[in-house]
Formats: structure tokens, C-alpha cells, sequence
């Protein structure tokens, strides 16, 4: 009973942001939907759609080919490669953005060498590409992205039998047939999952799109709700928002419905790699390069540069110190929660049984499909509303009024990073409990063992890897979160996320270097577990 309470609670928690949204939307002014519908979502929905688009074409692209390459072809640093292609998941878009402003600025180094180069000595000589376009944008978290779409396929083609492969070959497909013919159609699955992925993290960015000047439906959501003070217009921007999240996945399920394929009952043989040499290998070479630096070795070596600059100049300053300990404070009591949380909701369907014990898992993971945004404006009613019961409560006993204790809290936001992030714990420790024998449990049981007891003693002590491994992504992801924490924070609270985007509000870019680069070196510890988990065993 109380493993169903608690599970039920959490749900109940997880949903109650999108459910504030709707009411939130319904009680305002007669003319919200009008104005909205004027002058808010055509261009936020145009400037949407195209991000969103073209983001989805640079991921696949490049994730795609990139997978294909290391898995399919041997040359010379395809090892190393095979785990740099995972380095742009350390650098958060928005940090992806403020680094390359800096870079490509009219007076920075990358414009300022090629006017050297061309014989120019000032900027309006010659004039390049801005950055602060939609082009811009897509390329840059196109950039950053891929590594969703890549992780997913690589594994694919890892698993993918030889036998399709050299039947392709014996009917005289050359490489290219091969790819589009064979490989590719047995890819669309994980292709779909990445790219959808890819596309979620699109739509929660605030950070690159507002830095770029694209005005996009969270940038909108953000600027309604901080600038206009208008509650509910940015809660019918996030319902419109939450719409689009809700489509991206119903295309991604239809994209890999039907699409199973069913292999041999043994394991199957590994494809072997196709070794290149010369123009060829350097090619493939050249090809896995231009993501890696474009994602990672860019941002990440101009912040290392800059960050070395301010720490030689100017120390580290108690601010950075502060704000650190704030950020490992929210995203450390956020992880501790997801994970407990994750954890009973995962086991009550294993250990207990019950479809509708499942459907309680799914409720309580839902969180995840929503963008921080969205969340965030959807626990301010909520949150008020507690607020506002907790007060009268204490003015009628005690006389005394009481201070808040939800809005304008920590507590707010340690609750938006639970709920996002939710899904990851309880996934994980989804998987690590399916890998536990049921006998094991049936043995416990017959000892004597109630559910919390075979928890404890017997699936705690096989699963603790999968667990800590989610508890990893979910502190990494809180460190990394930017909306729900420019929204939720208390006041004149800072974590290393929101220094940097005053930062870069400010213009100041060397100023939030050090920030940048503490939060990508955090960035980097779940890398080598993701490529250890994506690689499957021979």
C-alpha cells in the first residue's frame, strides 16, 4: 500500500505542472488567445518550425554518416574517434553559443586571421556571415546535437548481422547501395529515436536561440513571463509548445512503428570492417574530424584559453566559488530525490505487479518529454497557490504570517529538476531490475521477504551500476538545465548556469569562461559511460 502511495504521489506530482498550465491558459483575460495568435506564435512557430527542421537534417546527416563510418570502415584514428564523436554532449547549447559569438565576432580571432589572410584591416572591409541568424542556429546545434543521433545508430550498425552485408555485396552493391539499401532501412528505428532526441533538446534551448536572435516559442515563453509579467500568455505559449513536444514523439513512434526486424535466434556475426587506405581513409578521417572540433574542440578550447586567462589575471573569484556550491547543491538534492523516487516507481511493477502499477511508471516519467520552460511556468500556480494555503493556515493558528516556502525557493526548483529528470532514474533502474532473475525474487520472497526486503537485499545489490549510472545523467542534466533555472531560482541566487547567461547577456564572454568550462568538465563524466553502455559485446 505504501509503495502504491508513493508511486501514485509522484505521478501526481509530475503531472500537476501540465494540468496548472491548462487552467492557468483558460482563467486568462478574453483577449489572450487573440493577441497570442496576432502578433506571439506566427513568427514564434515559423522561427520554430525552421529551427527545428533544419536541426533535424544536420543530426541525422551527420550522426548517421559519422556512425556509419566508425562502424563500417578501419583507418587510421577511427578508435579515438569512436568515443570524441560523444564529446559535444558536454557543451550545453547555450554554452556551444557563447562561445562561438565570441569567436566569430567582427573583432574576434577566427574574422580577424581570415582578413589578415586576405589582405583586410577592418571589419566593414570585409563583411562574413553573421552567427546571430537562423542559419547560425541550426548549424550550431546541429553541431552540438548529433551525438544523439550517432550514439543510438552506432549501436545498430554494431549489432547489425554480416550476412545482410555480404549479401548486399555477392548482388554486386557497391558501398554507397549498401549503406541506403541495407544498413540504412535497418537504422531508421534508432535514426528516428536520435533525431527525435536531438529535436527535444532543440525546443528546450533558450540560451543559443535568444543569444542568435532566434525567437523561438521558449524564448517567447521566457520573455512573456520575466519581461510582461504575463502568466497566463505564457502559459498558452507553453501549452502550444507542449503540443509540439507531444507531436515530435507521436512522428517518432510512428517512425519506428512497424519498423522491427527480426534476426537470427543465435547471435549473429559482427560485420566486419572494411579497412581504407590513402585519399579514402584520409577522407573518412578528415569527415569525423569536422563534427568533433565544430562540437567540441572550438568552445571547449576557447574556454579553456579564456578561463586561463581570467584565472592567471584575476584568481578564482569567491562569485564562481558561491555559485558552484549552488549549483552542486540543487543538482546533488535533486539527483538524491530522482533517484529514490526513480527507483520505487521502477520496482513496484517488477515486484509487485499490476498493469496499472505500470501505467503509474509512465505517468511519473512523463516529465521528461516536457521542456524546462514549460515546466517551470506550470509549477508557479501551483507552488503560489501552496504558498497562499500555508500562510492563511499559520495567520489562523498562530497569528503569524509564514514566509514562503515553495515559490521563490530552492525547494522549486530542486522539484522542476525531479520532475524533468525523473525518467532518467527510473529508467535506468527499469533496465537494471529486468536484468535480475525473477527467481532471485521468488527465493526472497519464499524466505520470507516482503518487496522493500527482496529490494534491498537482492535486486539493490545487482542493480546499484544502472542506478548510479542514471543518478550520474541526472545530476549532470541539472548542472546543465537553464530555463526551469532562470525561471525558478530564488532571488539573488546564482549557479554557474545563470552567471553564465548574464554573462553573455552583458556581452562580457570572457567573464563567464570559467563558469563555462566548470560546467563542461561536468559534462564529461557521463561520456565514457554512455560509449561503454552503447557498445555491444562481441
Amino acid at each position: 500500500m505504501a509503495w502504491t502511495l508513493v508511486a501514485g504521489l509522484t505521478a501526481l506530482l509530475v503531472l500537476a505542472p501540465v494540468a496548472a498550465l491548462g487552467l492557468e491558459a483558460l482563467q486568462g483575460s478574453g483577449g489572450l488567445w487573440p493577441h497570442l495568435l496576432a502578433h506571439v506564435l506566427p513568427p514564434a512557430l515559423v522561427e520554430t518550425g525552421l529551427l527545428l527542421a533544419g536541426v533535424g537534417i544536420v543530426v541525422v546527416m551527420v550522426g548517421t554518416g559519422a556512425a556509419w563510418l566508425v562502424a563500417a570502415y578501419e583507418f587510421p584514428g577511427r578508435r579515438l574517434l569512436d568515443w570524441a564523436l560523444l564529446l559535444p554532449l558536454a557543451v550545453p547549447t547555450y554554452i556551444g553559443a557563447y562561445a562561438y559569438l565570441d569567436l566569430l565576432h567582427p573583432v574576434g580571432p577566427v574574422q580577424s586571421a581570415i582578413r589578415g589572410l586576405l589582405g583586410y584591416a577592418r571589419p566593414r572591409d570585409l563583411i562574413l556571415p553573421d552567427l546571430r541568424s537562423l542559419p547560425g542556429c541550426i548549424l550550431l546545434l546541429g553541431f552540438v546535437l548529433y551525438p544523439y543521433v550517432y550514439l543510438p545508430t552506432r549501436a545498430l550498425f554494431l549489432m547489425q548481422s554480416a550476412t545482410l552485408v555480404e549479401a548486399g555485396r555477392s548482388l554486386g552493391a557497391g558501398p554507397a547501395s549498401v549503406f541506403l539499401r541495407v544498413a540504412l532501412p535497418l537504422a531508421r528505428p534508432a535514426i528516428a529515436l536520435g533525431a527525435s532526441l536531438a529535436l527535444l533538446e532543440a525546443l528546450n534551448d533558450i540560451g543559443a536561440a535568444e543569444f542568435l536572435g532566434v525567437r523561438t516559442l521558449t524564448v517567447s515563453i521566457y520573455d512573456t513571463w520575466v519581461n510582461r509579467s504575463d502568466l497566463a500568455g505564457a502559459a498558452g505559449l507553453a501549452l502550444v509548445m507542449l503540443a509540439a513536444c507531444l507531436g515530435l514523439i507521436a512522428v517518432e513512434r510512428w517512425a519506428r512503428r512497424g519498423r522491427g526486424y527480426a534476426g537470427a535466434a543465435q547471435r549473429p556475426r559482427r560485420m566486419a570492417r572494411k579497412r581504407l587506405a590513402g585519399p579514402a581513409a584520409l577522407a573518412a578521417l578528415g569527415l569525423n574530424l569536422v563534427p568533433v572540433a565544430l562540437g567540441f574542440l572550438a568552445p571547449a578550447g576557447y574556454l579553456a584559453v579564456e578561463a586561463g586567462k581570467r584565472l592567471h589575471f584575476a584568481g578564482l573569484s569567491g562569485a564562481i566559488l558561491s555559485e558552484g556550491l549552488n549549483t552542486l547543491l540543487y543538482a546533488g538534492l535533486a539527483t538524491a530525490v530522482a533517484t529514490s523516487l526513480g527507483l520505487v516507481v521502477a520496482a513496484g511493477p517488477r515486484l509487485l505487479g499490476g498493469r496499472w502499477r505500470g501505467l503509474l511508471l509512465r505517468c511519473a516519467t512523463f516529465g521528461y518529454a516536457v521542456p524546462g520552460a514549460i515546466l517551470a511556468i506550470g509549477l508557479l500556480p501551483p507552488l503560489a497557490a501552496l504558498d497562499g494555503l500555508l500562510d492563511g493556515l499559520s495567520r489562523a493558528l498562530t497569528g503569524i504570517p509564514l514566509a514562503a516556502m515553495g515559490l521563490g525557493t530552492g525547494a522549486a526548483l530542486v522539484y522542476a529538476y525531479v520532475v524533468r529528470f525523473l525518467a532518467v532514474t527510473a529508467g535506468s533502474s527499469e533496465a537494471g531490475l529486468a536484468r535480475v532473475p525473477r527467481s532471485l525474487g521468488d527465493a526472497a520472497r519464499v524466505l520470507g521477504r516482503g518487496p522493500a526486503g527482496a529490494l534491498a537485499q537482492v535486486h539493490l545489490p545487482l542493480t546499484w551500476p544502472a542506478v548510479l549510472g542514471g543518478a550520474l545523467l541526472v545530476f549532470v542534466d541539472c548542472v546543465k538545465e537553464l530555463p526551469a533555472t532562470l525561471i525558478l531560482r530564488p532571488l539573488n541566487v546564482e549557479t554557474l548556469a545563470t552567471h553564465l547567461y548574464g554573462e553573455a547577456a552583458r556581452g562580457t564572454y570572457e567573464d563567464g569562461a570559467v563558469a563555462a568550462l566548470l560546467i563542461v568538465a561536468v559534462g564529461l563524466l557521463p561520456v565514457a559511460l554512455l560509449l561503454r553502455v552503447s557498445t555491444p559485446k562481441a
